[in-house]
């Protein structure tokens, strides 16, 4: 999966689901991140930097697994191939939204 079609995939479930109500930023390293702006309608995903209140720093291989639910969220925190920052409520609500 490219950073493209992640984000593209990132759109689309935010599109489809309730205000996120906060901003968050999935980090992949060097492959770039995606920047989910959840404060607005429609809320604003795109590849540039902001000031987050979650971070979600994972590999877009790993990426790829929960769009396409084939791994958890939740067990990819507990395996350590998800870290968060910020608030754990929010990185909640966000897996959620993936789950779905």
């Amino acid at each position: 999966m490219s950073l493209e079609s992640a984000t593209e995939a990132i759109r689309s479930k935010a599109s489809m689901s309730p205000a996120l109500g906060y901003r968050a930023k999935f980090d992949f390293g060097a492959e770039g991140l995606i920047f989910w702006d959840g404060t607005k309608t429609p809320p604003e995903i795109g590849n540039s930097a902001g000031d987050a209140d979650t971070t979600l720093s994972l590999s877009l291989e790993d990426m790829e697994k929960m769009i396409a639910g084939d791994l958890s969220p939740t067990t990819a925190y507990m395996m350590g191939k998800l870290r968060i920052e910020g608030s754990m409520g929010v990185a909640l609500k966000i897996g959620e939204l993936l789950g779905e």
